[in-house]
């Protein structure tokens, strides 16, 4: 055991009596160190700044105002009110006429035609559809529903 006077003895020792050389890397394990955290760091940032860049929206510059030709209205899609109070409306039968078998439901409503049904005849194309279903059609289309023909009358089709 050790003498009390011995165990009152500071340990007394100077950095530079401190030899580091038996460490594998001595001195420079703090600077690789260093240098391995600033590359992490700059590699962190750069990735934050495009992740922000990407996310940054595109707004196009403004267009410049196209001048008019003609301050005349477009002509409208559909087709007039009287073009379509003129249109044939006929009784529907559910039989056969002279060979050939009416359509037995309005593909704009996909309501079923009944006996005695008012239902408008689209010229040319032949097809029926509810009167009121029709109507709303060719207000905002000048063709049939069905079969996509023209109804125009400066139409060349």
């Amino acid at each position: 055991m050790a003498s009390p006077q011995e165990s009152t003895q500071k340990f007394r020792w100077h950095y530079a009596d401190f030899d580091d050389s038996r460490f594998p890397n001595p001195g420079r394990s703090l600077f690789f160190f260093v240098v391995l955290i600033s590359i992490i760091l700059l590699v962190a940032l750069l990735f934050l700044y495009a992740r922000w860049a990407c996310n940054v929206e595109y707004s196009p510059p403004p267009a410049p105002p196209h001048p008019t030709i003609s301050s005349a209205p477009a002509p409208p899609w559909g087709l007039d009110s009287t073009t379509i109070n003129c249109l044939p409306i006929v009784l529907y039968k559910a039989s056969v006429d002279a060979g050939s078998i009416m359509e037995s439901e309005c593909c704009i409503c996909l309501g079923m035609f009944g006996d005695g049904d008012k239902v408008k005849e689209l010229p040319g194309c032949k097809h029926v559809f509810h009167s009121e279903c029709v109507d709303k059609w060719l207000n905002t289309h000048s063709s049939c529903p069905l079969c996509r023909a023209s109804l125009r009358a400066d139409s060349p089709v």
